[in-house]
């Protein structure tokens, strides 16, 4: 192997790895033995705690690398050195993908469906959302950075582990992701109450790329990506039920547009 191969493949390893952090985090993914761990992080200046040595004979037995660093350098990889309590661990997802690398081999297809979150803060939906996506085989799973749940143990257990065949796009905004998405001919659709057409209608219109916009469980879509949508989709309601909740929401979405 030569040094440019090498190096995209260990770029394409490093791409698809989740990093959580802090104490009681990591310990739970280790406890978990379907939770495909790379390499635990401690920080040098941690002072000596049960939980710590727990997490320690948990890699050893599992036979993951742990790498003492000092705490710099753990923030650098935790990216929240006031919350990651001097551990973090590397998770191997292998449908994790940054929007740069997604956008960089993608070819539209008239059949592709996305699935976005936008400001979907609560765990246990967004971890749900994971499991309908990946049941239903969309295109991929967009979630932004800013405003979303932190992608750890709550939303690890809540998907049942369809985190791990999920196909998951990272980016820091979801604005970034739709913009790009667009400029490839790919339609963006936010679901809303006053929506411009029913899911049923469109359902049964021909066939053409789309990323759904989730709203956040309280305010629904932001008021700026519901600017930049080519046009809203509704789901009718009976019985004077006003909404749903987003991980339904999700899940009907996904399987309804499955062509």
């Amino acid at each position: 192997m030569n040094d440019s191969q090498d190096y995209q493949q260990k770029k394409n390893r490093f791409e698809n790895m989740l990093t959580i952090y802090g104490r009681k985090p990591v310990l739970e993914a280790l406890q978990d033995p379907s939770i495909p761990i790379y390499r635990v992080h401690l920080a040098t200046s941690n002072k000596k705690a049960p939980i710590l040595v727990k997490i320690e004979a948990l890699a050893e037995q599992r036979g993951i690398a742990t790498e003492h660093i000092d705490k710099l350098a753990l923030s650098r990889i935790s990216r929240s050195s006031k919350q990651d309590q001097g551990v973090a661990a590397d998770l191997a997802l292998p449908g994790y993908q940054q929007l740069t690398s997604f956008m960089s081999d993608y070819e539209v297809d008239s059949r592709d469906r996305f699935l976005a979150v936008d400001n979907v803060s609560n765990p246990q939906n967004l971890g749900m959302i994971i499991r309908s996506a990946a049941a239903a085989g969309i295109r991929g799973l967009i979630i932004p950075k800013q405003g979303s749940a932190t992608l750890g143990p709550l939303v690890i257990k809540s998907s049942a582990g369809a985190i791990f065949k999920c196909p998951i796009i990272r980016c820091e905004k979801l604005s970034d992701a739709t913009s790009a998405l667009q400029q490839r001919g790919v339609k963006v659709a936010t679901l809303c109450a006053e929506g411009s057409i029913s899911l049923q209608a469109l359902t049964q219109q021909p066939a053409a790329p789309t990323v759904f916009v989730l709203g956040n469980e309280t305010d629904g879509v932001s008021e700026q990506t519901q600017s930049q949508a080519d046009y809203s989709v509704y789901i009718p309601m009976h019985n004077e039920v006003e909404s749903l909740n987003v991980a339904v929401t999700a899940a009907l979405i996904a399987f309804a547009t499955n062509n």
